[in-house]
């Protein structure tokens, strides 16, 4: 059974995309702590990150390497935080999120309420650093 990743990859969902290549996917999370608030997940369904072969793990740190320097320079913030949790979608990948402090990194603060055009404004705000 696919995931809702997995269906986001092959189109079947839609999402806001913020970048892509032939290993690796970035959308904007529909739930998310800031504006900017990325996913960054492999085309390749993995349910736990570290199942990941050595060679993903690096390349994916490296795709979300280029997409965090995008979301810096779209939305500006002292960094980027990144967190790898994985319970709540079967399917391994990394939060990347603005932040002003650590605070902005606690997956239990209410989350953004956002418009559909407030959401391609920030994935297309973003790509246009990348």
């Amino acid at each position: 059974m696919a995931t809702i990743f997995s269906k986001i990859v092959a189109g079947e969902i839609p999402s806001y995309k913020v970048a892509e290549d032939e290993q690796f996917y970035a959308f904007l999370d529909i739930n998310p702590l800031a504006k900017g608030h990325t996913l960054v997940i492999p085309k390749r369904e993995v349910d736990y990150f570290f199942d990941l072969t050595d060679e993903e793990i690096a390349a994916m740190q490296v795709f979300a390497k280029k997409v965090a320097a995008g979301i810096k320079k779209a939305f500006p913030c002292i960094k980027v935080g990144q967190a790898v949790l994985g319970l709540e979608v079967p399917h391994a990948h990394i939060h990347l999120v603005p932040m002003q402090s650590e605070r902005d990194m606690l997956f239990t603060n209410q989350k953004l309420k956002l418009t559909q055009e407030e959401f391609e404004d920030i994935a297309k705000r973003i790509n246009e650093f990348l």
